[in-house]
């Protein structure tokens, strides 16, 4: 952390630092920032109060602690309103839901990792990570790889070398070497399958969200556990996530380019 902070300058580590209270989960102590940090004493004391200053970190003065402010949920709303799908996707999610009675994932990439920025619960819900919200590993779930293998090489490339390739499951593809050739399958065929390899038990099969031009805006994933389907129960679910994604890429470019769509017109 601290060489990239170094590289990044004040705000990079003043960032760095709002990741790492975030990370506790809870009101945290400054020796609890201080042992986990890379930063002198003095340097986290002074971002601190600058972060608290500007309301973006909270401190008790009763518990000592440290939290995130709430100028952080001003913010988190406004990204979610303007730079997610979810508001978008939300009626196309909403139907998917309602015809396929199991969890609905949207999901986008954010440096590296899987953002889950809506979810539809299945009318038997799951007990599972995933939540809006929560980021995930790429390298390992559907609509991780579903994106990723939709990505130009050096897009690609640069996300494969952030992934730490943790075993989660017997099943978790590993290695760069197995998730590459795992990639060029989904490519070909067009959808991806999380096949057990985040959390036992669970499988979803996901498609990618591609814009005009082929680009990545996000990923669609229909979830669920072995006891309740297989595999091939959910490749057949693949038409129907297909069409709701081509509507939602439909409705995000006439959302965020409106001009340039009326002039294409």
């Amino acid at each position: 952390m601290a060489e990239r902070s170094h590289q990044a300058g004040t705000v990079g580590k003043a960032l760095d630092v709002l990741d790492m209270v975030a990370s506790f989960g809870r009101p945290v102590r400054f020796t609890d920032l201080l042992e986990a940090s890379d930063f002198p004493k003095a340097t986290l004391y002074r971002l601190l109060q600058t972060l608290t200053q500007q309301g973006m970190v909270s401190y008790d003065a009763d518990r000592q602690s440290y939290s995130l402010g709430v100028r952080l949920v001003r913010l988190a709303h406004q990204a979610w309103r303007a730079s997610s799908l979810a508001p978008v996707a939300r009626d196309r999610i909403d139907e998917l839901s309602a015809s396929v009675g199991e969890t609905v994932h949207l999901a986008q990439l954010d440096h590296g990792q899987v953002l889950y920025v809506d979810k539809r619960n299945a009318r038997v819900p799951l007990d599972m990570y995933s939540q809006a919200g929560k980021v995930g590993p790429v390298y390992c779930t559907g609509v991780g790889k579903a994106m990723l293998a939709f990505l130009n090489d050096n897009e690609q490339d640069r996300v494969i070398e952030m992934q730490s390739f943790h075993r989660f499951t017997p099943n978790t593809l590993a290695t760069p070497t197995k998730l590459r050739a795992e990639l060029g399958q989904i490519r070909s065929r067009g959808f991806a399958f999380d096949n057990e390899e985040h959390e036992p038990g669970i499988i979803c099969v996901a498609v990618p969200i591609l814009s005009q031009s082929g680009r990545v805006m996000g990923g669609l994933s229909i979830t669920t556990d072995t006891e309740r389907h297989s595999l091939s129960e959910l490749e057949a679910l693949v038409p129907q996530m297909k069409e709701a994604v081509s509507r939602i890429a439909e409705d995000a470019e006439s959302w965020r380019f409106p001009d340039q769509l009326r002039e294409h017109a």
